[in-house]
């Protein structure tokens, strides 16, 4: 269009000649000059505030510059990041500036941030990458198998200087330590491998609790790992606590500090030791020790095997009737009447569900986890991206 070549001022003046001759809408008018209605509104307003000179161009530098930090100060911010034994932040270089310069304001801390930042003297930090939040209140356990709890004791030095990372499961209702187990890390074959065999012995729990550490959680889809999608198809549904909120798994906390009362010290030299140690230690606290959240019961006078029993095989994950269900390819793409919807790399030859909620807009599930919704609105060129967003 020939106004494309017009400078700002002209085109402003064009849109106001148009707008008062009323031929068209106000909307069809904006979009026919590309702008949105928030600035065609700004333009008409300040037209009629102050004529023609109100659409010139304005400066976007602030109204008030009620303070310039003198440069002896900006010296001194550049001087306390520079020197030292460690590296202050702007509130320590606030507090120096205080001593140095009694009686005198200091600059805020975002001001000092910024002069630091020109000065080259601020290093990025790449962004962590959290996990998902749990969607749901956690619920507590009345009875038995409605909930296992599982965690890794903070890992320690045997005294054959290798590394111990005790995995533990235990049943929150009745405190029934079900698996104390000496890890040589948290990878997942063993920690399944743990999983598999009390599952084998006591059945299988409702849900399952735990931190959002590895391997239980991950930074992908819906906070999932391998380890909770294997949960998943089994019908166990994963659960996790809040970050930095251990007290939401209270009861395993409890069992953790007493377990590290126990550790012999120095600790033992042998692996199998160690084992054989919590092995003791699991026969103590669920058949000898009574709990006073228990009435002085033991764990194991309050516990019985689930009714669950594990599968020999893992079953697929199924949906509803009315949940529409599509096979992830090896990319972790579902492919639905054109659409093709990135699920993540971990989901990869899963059984996927797709969910209407509304015409053309759909909750991507994983069995009960909502992995988020896609409209086929938002599609270009066949892909459509899965938005965790309210809708």
């Amino acid at each position: 269009m020939p106004w494309r070549e017009l400078k700002p001022m002209d085109l402003k003046v064009m849109f106001i000649a148009e707008y008062l001759s009323e031929k068209h809408s106000f909307s069809r008018l904006c979009q026919d000059y590309q702008i949105s209605r928030k600035t065609g509104y700004k333009w008409v307003e300040r037209y009629e505030l102050e004529g023609p000179s109100g659409l010139d161009e304005r400066s976007r530098r602030r109204h008030n510059q009620t303070y310039v930090v003198p440069l002896v100060v900006r010296q001194a911010i550049i001087e306390f990041r520079s020197t030292g034994e460690t590296v202050p932040g702007p509130k320590k270089i606030q507090n120096d500036l205080i001593k140095r310069f009694p009686g005198q304001d200091p600059p805020s801390k975002t001001t000092i941030y910024n002069i630091l930042k020109a000065a080259d003297l601020i290093t990025s930090r790449p962004l962590r990458q959290r996990v998902a939040v749990y969607p749901k209140p956690l619920r507590k356990a009345e009875t038995p198998n409605q909930l296992f709890s599982a965690d890794y004791k903070g890992q320690f030095l045997t005294g054959a200087g290798v590394w111990c990372y005790p995995l533990t499961i235990m049943d929150h209702a009745s405190r029934f330590l079900l698996a104390c187990e000496s890890m040589a890390n948290t990878n997942l074959k063993e920690t399944q491998q743990t999983f598999e065999r009390v599952f084998r012995e006591y059945g299988m729990p409702e849900r399952i609790r735990t931190d959002n550490g590895v391997p239980f959680a991950s930074t992908g889809r819906a906070g999932l790992s391998q380890l909770s999608i294997w949960w998943l198809r089994l019908g166990i549904i994963s659960e996790r606590i809040e970050p930095g909120r251990p007290d939401q798994n209270g009861r395993h906390e409890r069992m953790h500090r007493t377990l590290k009362s126990t550790f012999p010290k120095p600790p033992a030299i042998a692996w199998e030791a160690q084992q054989k140690h919590f092995d003791r230690f699991m026969q103590h606290y669920n058949h000898e020790r009574g709990h006073e959240a228990l009435g002085q019961k033991t764990p194991a006078s309050c516990y019985t095997p689930s009714t669950r029993a594990y599968p020999e095989k893992l079953p697929e994950m199924g949906y509803a009737s009315h949940v529409e269900c599509y096979l992830a390819d090896s990319c972790g793409i579902i492919n639905r009447a054109g659409l093709r919807i990135y699920v993540g790399n971990l989901l990869r030859h899963q059984n996927i569900g797709m969910e209407m909620i509304k015409d053309g807009v759909w909750n991507v599930i994983f069995g009960p986890v909502i992995l988020g919704h896609v409209n086929a609105r938002d599609a270009k060129n066949g892909y459509v991206s899965i938005k965790v967003s309210p809708m």
